[in-house]
């Protein structure tokens, strides 16, 4: 029995493992464990410095878990925030190329203007549904190669 003891305290203090731990190595229960180490003087100094040192570690490990959260949040809103540029970009050229806008630049930002008609293979102004002036196609011719 003072053989177990030790061993249990031994594993506690110098090995410094877990009752849990040392219940599983030496296959008891916990409460077994932890009634022996309740009997030396050192286990409240002890426990309430381990409980101490993991309250830090859990403090640190919030942190960083936090950081590399953040850190996927920027960078999902850096790429969305690419994307909108290129967007942008793309559409500030297609409509500031020249004083005059290319038929399909027209037709790929009025798309719900026309309808596409495949036995002249063109696409058509919806003139019944909306008014069109002058300026605007009336159809526009698609070359398939």
């Amino acid at each position: 029995m003072k053989n177990r003891k030790e061993v249990i305290l031994n594993m506690y203090f110098i090995e410094k493992l877990r009752p849990v731990d040392i219940a599983k190595k030496l296959d008891i229960s916990k409460s077994a464990v932890t009634q022996v180490l309740r009997k030396d003087k050192r286990y409240v100094q002890i426990k309430q410095e381990r409980k101490l040192k993991n309250q830090k570690k859990h403090i640190e490990a919030t942190k960083e878990h936090i950081k590399t959260k953040r850190k996927i949040a920027q960078f999902k809103n850096n790429a969305d925030d690419l994307i909108l540029r290129n967007m942008h970009n793309q559409a500030s050229m297609e409509l500031s190329k020249g004083k005059r806008l290319s038929n399909m630049a027209y037709r790929n930002w009025n798309k719900s203007a026309y309808s596409y008609n495949e036995k002249k293979r063109r696409f058509e102004f919806k003139e019944d549904e909306l008014g069109r002036s002058y300026d605007v196609p009336k159809y526009i011719k698609v070359e398939v190669l």
